[in-house]
């Protein structure tokens, strides 16, 4: 490959990368539903980040997501820092439930050559892990807000975050199906699939 063509390729990646993470920010203010403390099913917005994972790999996905989550950070971060958490909490909600629980989404494309069905596993993965993060956040820094009538912190939060990550997760495999069957969205990235 030659440096020009190797130069232009790097370009096409960084600026595919930008727009996806641009689309992805968009379609996360696009609320369904807003959860009271956190926590939304937003409009296909982890599809485009997932998007940067199937087409690059993850490796590349990893930073695409890492990026992405600061963004999140930096539309959220006021909000965050209202909620009267203590420092030691700040910086566990910032890594556990943006740097971690976004830059998880990059590990979407673990499956990628494997078709569709590897695409729907790679997004089952990376969405289980982003749940992990957010469950763990739940479990040992939100516990203070649990409502009285609960008395298991760990229940609380599976029960919490799987209201808005289910159906994230199951928005974003039919958004990415819906992609990966049309003939000429495949035929654009798979290229990079072989």
């Amino acid at each position: 490959m030659s440096k020009k063509t190797k130069t232009s390729t790097n370009v096409k990646r960084l600026v595919l990368t930008a727009v996806l993470i641009a689309l992805a920010s968009a379609l996360s203010l696009i609320k369904i539903w807003q959860m009271p403390l956190g926590g939304s099913i937003t409009l296909l917005s982890m599809l485009p980040i997932v998007l940067i994972s199937i087409e690059y790999g993850i490796s590349w996905g990893l930073v695409g997501a890492f990026v992405y989550s600061l963004v999140q950070l930096g539309f959220d971060f006021a909000s965050v820092m209202s909620w009267g958490l203590s420092p030691a909490a700040i910086v566990g909600t910032i890594l556990l439930d943006y740097i971690l629980a976004y830059t998880a989404i990059g590990v979407s494309g673990i499956f990628r050559k494997k078709g569709v069905a590897g695409i729907c596993i790679g997004i089952f993965i990376a969405l289980c892990l982003r749940f992990v993060c957010h469950l763990i956040s739940g479990t040992i820094i939100f516990d203070i807000w649990m409502p009285k009538e609960w008395s298991n912190p760990l229940l609380y939060s599976i029960c919490y975050n799987g209201i808005y990550m289910l159906p994230e997760f199951v928005l974003t495999t039919i958004g990415a199906v819906i992609l990966f069957k049309t003939p000429s969205f495949n035929k654009l990235v798979s290229s990079n699939l072989k």
